[in-house]
């Protein structure tokens, strides 16, 4: 017999996840059937899509979705939606998270202007300092309006958004003829209670005949190694470099989960077990 342990969604959650939200239990693993077999977790992935994942009431009493090994989301995502050409501009929200501080490097890599938002000034240091990002803006304490209109004088060419709501809205209004974005979360939305009010968009969309378009990393299963071992190889060159921020042990998964939606990481959000 072989034990084993989960976090279990005790309710839903009301704005920001509470730990009380959760139940850790002990139970039994299934048997393993004949082309099966048992793989220890050593390594636990927290990441935003797993709060939206938990919102829904039938997801009470089950297990909390999640994952061992990430995938290339922004490899992808960023350029094959947005299509990066040398000299354009490119925003990315969400700049210092996981997915955020790597598309800033491949931009970079394919000889963009790099644009970074995210919440503090430590994390501005390290996408400009540490990562090569050309430009930082501090959503919390920028007028981003304006200090978008001073890093991107002549506008914004293609924008990976990872948050939504007024950031992104602030972004779409200062983008060039024929933007492109890449829609891959909208963070700034997770925890809210209320559906929020966004300005219209359409018109800035017709008039810049803009093209925005949202995926999930799946779509590319096919293409999985090609992203691999593009990355791996950048790796080796010292043009992409990763961050992690490690939360020990099991138990203090719900804890690195909220953090992680608080902001408190900075690069991948991880917890080993």
């Amino acid at each position: 017999m072989v034990k084993g342990k989960r976090f279990v969604l005790e309710k839903t959650f009301e704005g920001f996840p509470k730990e009380s939200d959760f139940k850790l239990e002990e139970y039994e693993l299934a048997s393993i059937n004949e082309g099966e077999f048992l793989a220890e977790a050593v390594y636990l992935s927290v990441d935003p899509y797993m709060r939206a994942k938990a919102s829904s009431w039938s997801m009470v009493g089950k297990t909390m979705t999640g994952s061992q090994v990430a995938k290339n989301t922004s490899y992808f995502g960023f350029l094959e939606l947005c299509q990066p050409k040398p000299g354009e501009t490119v925003v990315v929200s969400g700049a210092a998270g996981a997915v955020g501080s790597h598309v800033g490097q491949i931009a970079k890599i394919k000889g963009c202007t790099v644009i970074g938002i995210a919440g503090s000034d430590e994390k501005g240091k390290w996408l400009t300092k540490e990562l090569g990002f050309d430009h930082f803006i501090n959503y919390k304490t920028a007028n981003i309006a304006e200090e978008l209109k001073k890093a991107a004088p002549n506008g914004v060419d293609c924008y990976f958004d990872n948050v939504g709501g007024e950031v992104s809205s602030i972004v779409i209004f200062q983008m060039n003829l024929y933007g492109r974005i890449s829609v891959c979360g909208s963070i700034s939305s997770y925890n809210e209670s209320e559906r929020a009010l966004a300005p219209m968009l359409q018109r800035g969309f017709a008039g810049k005949q803009l093209k925005m378009e949202g995926f999930m990393v799946h779509r590319w299963n096919n293409r999985f190694m090609e992203g691999v071992k593009q990355n791996l190889e950048w790796i080796k060159e010292g043009k992409l470099k990763y961050q992690e921020t490690v939360t020990k042990g099991f138990e203090n998964m719900v804890k690195a989960f909220i953090g992680m939606l608080k902001g408190e990481n900075v690069g991948k959000a991880i917890v080993k077990a």
